[in-house]
């Protein structure tokens, strides 16, 4: 098994969105805001290369919305999604498995596209998409604080298509996803968020998805405003976390604009950053 890091580009949030509670004049230290307060972060996934099989994890915000709506997030930078597989020489059609952590417009919009007629048509036609029921019934039927991320065009089209398959969430881990040891299941960000977990070369890696955003969001009280129940987030980041201290996991960043993975340790002040790596390093 071979995994490649897979940069679909860039764009920005509020800071104070994604820092909550966490005062300016400490989170500014961390990810420099721009004159309108936004931070720029990475939409990074994940290509696992297993025998036949080549399975990717989220796929980040897509290019079938319109201007007004890219305009809102400023996306910019060199990569996409297809620049990036065909660096490592793959195609979209390549895919076999798409394993969607959850579905807000910036982790799910690349698995749909609009041909120029204006149909929507899968992005990965042979792939077989991964979601759960309960997280999918939430999407579906958005509440009015995520309406905004929940985007029709991109999940509708994907149950449409007939390549739609839900994880079973009292079985843990189906058959055809042998690449992954466990599925933790996280509520705090969203319902039923899904991080994989997978061993790679004799260490054990953790794709964090919003779980957590990025290095800077290690310490506990450092939640994201997006987050439905940010006290719910608290203690299933720590109880990761102190996991991964205790198991020296390599914890996946998503959205951390600098570092692609990193390692914490358990320390005086709690849990805190050890080391951050490159997954080609790995």
């Amino acid at each position: 098994m071979t995994i490649h890091t897979i940069d679909t580009g860039l764009f920005k949030l509020d800071g104070g969105a994604m820092f909550g509670v966490v005062p300016k004049s400490m989170w500014q230290k961390l990810n420099p805001p721009d004159a309108n307060n936004m931070c720029t972060w990475a939409m990074r996934c994940l290509l696992i290369e297993d025998g036949g099989r080549l399975l990717l994890i989220d796929n980040g915000i897509g290019d079938k919305q319109d201007e007004k709506f890219r305009g809102h997030f400023y996306l910019h930078g060199d990569d996409t999604l297809e620049k990036s597989l065909r660096k490592l020489g793959f195609s979209s059609a390549d895919i076999t498995d798409v394993f969607l952590t959850h579905l807000h417009f910036d982790h799910c919009g690349g698995s749909v596209q609009r041909r120029p007629d204006g149909v929507l048509q899968l992005a990965f036609p042979n792939a077989t998409y991964w979601s759960n029921e309960a997280h999918w019934d939430w999407a579906v039927t958005p509440n009015p604080r995520e309406k905004a991320s929940f985007l029709k065009e991109n999940i509708l089209p994907i149950q449409e298509s007939g390549h739609l398959k839900f994880i079973d969430l009292q079985k843990g881990v189906p058959d055809e996803l042998p690449q992954f040891r466990e599925i933790i299941l996280a509520d705090g960000h969203t319902e039923k968020m899904m991080v994989p977990v997978l061993d790679y070369k004799g260490r054990t890696l953790a794709f964090m998805a919003d779980l957590l955003p990025s290095a800077a969001h290690i310490p506990l009280p450092y939640v994201m405003s997006y987050d439905v129940r940010p006290l719910i987030t608290m203690p299933e980041k720590e109880a990761v976390l102190r996991r991964a201290a205790e198991e020296n996991w390599v914890l996946l960043l998503e959205h951390d604009p600098t570092n692609e993975a990193c390692t914490v340790a358990l320390t005086d002040r709690g849990i805190r950053l050890d080391q951050t790596l490159r997954v080609a390093d790995l």
